[in-house]
């Protein structure tokens, strides 16, 4: 769908929703739909609830620019209901969606195509928690399978704390991981287009880039493009072009890595529906890229569609 299409279109932004990420996901979407109406498109903000479906059809919306963050919104639901809707969507199709908002599934799918993550095992709410779980040695990683914006993630350094980190991840999520801790640089690479557009690194003034730091101007020092050998940089970017391509993602994403100082790349995540607000990474490396915020709004939303193919598309 081109620009000029989508200029006749009447467009959806999908903020707000029903996951922990509500209010990052509000602030994502208001920065998205004053950017549309800034460059003349006909866009309306729509705060979804459990009514979405009657409210794209008493809104008449033609195209939706989801903006919408974790559970059942950037997992694949959504997308789903746009599809029988027969309603153009910006991002990531249903199973993309799916498969990178489950960590546990989407990292056997990364390292069946040879991309590194960070060895773990998964633990589920029925499962009783012992000792075993520590068998990579301290510090741990404990975080839920399906949240996104570092919700529920603790670093745990001693056998103390491991419990009641299990016991907050599994406030969000009947799944949980435990990874072995990754000493590295936090370095996220933006995907638009199917094509990396550039890396950040993030240095957190927190232990690591969790909710408080990622969302609260100040509490991280970002550097872009980011600072990294020639040749790691243009590694770690292809890698981030082959994770978006493994999942079957489409249009835009954001990879997060941790890189080593021996160059080794460690893949966090993909997300598929990066935030869009004025903290946010995906704007800041398109930026350096030659994309202004409203320039890359209309890259995405000019990207929408429908995902699966059938005689009523």
């Amino acid at each position: 769908m081109d620009r000029a299409t989508v200029k006749n279109k009447k467009i959806g932004v999908l903020m707000g929703g029903l996951s922990a990420e509500r209010e990052v996901s509000l602030n994502s979407g208001k920065a998205v739909h004053a950017a549309l109406i800034e460059r003349g498109y006909n866009a309306v903000a729509i705060d979804v609830g459990r009514d979405i479906a009657a409210r794209l059809v008493a809104e008449g919306i033609e195209v939706a620019f989801i903006c919408l963050h974790g559970r059942l919104g950037e997992d694949g639901t959504i997308q789903g209901l746009l599809e029988v809707m027969g309603i153009p969507y910006t991002g990531s199709g249903v199973l993309a969606s799916a498969l990178a908002m489950n960590k546990t599934v989407a990292k056997v799918v990364f390292s069946a195509n040879g991309l590194t993550v960070a060895p773990y095992v998964v633990l589920r709410n029925s499962d009783s928690f012992n000792e075993e779980y520590a068998g990579f040695g301290f510090p741990l990683v404990v975080k839920p399978s399906q949240e996104g914006s570092s919700v529920g993630v603790s670093i745990v350094r001693k056998q103390e704390e491991l419990l009641p980190a299990l016991k907050e991840a599994l406030k969000y999520d009947d799944e949980i991981l435990v990874e072995q801790y990754i000493k590295g640089r936090e370095i996220q690479v933006a995907i638009l287009a199917e094509q990396a557009l550039g890396a950040i690194e993030i240095v957190p003034k927190r232990e690591f880039y969790d909710f408080q730091a990622k969302y609260t101007a100040g509490m991280a020092e970002h550097i872009c493009p980011a600072p990294l050998e020639k040749t790691l940089y243009e590694k770690v970017l292809r890698l981030g072009e082959l994770a978006h391509r493994v999942l079957g993602c489409s249009g835009y994403s954001r990879v997060d890595f941790l890189v080593t100082a021996e160059g080794e790349c460690f893949l966090l995540e993909v997300n598929t529906l990066p935030g869009m607000t004025a903290l946010s990474l995906m704007p800041e490396i398109a930026q350096t890229a030659g994309f202004g915020f409203a320039d890359l709004v209309e890259e995405i939303v000019s990207s929408a569609a429908l995902k699966i193919k059938s005689q009523g598309n």
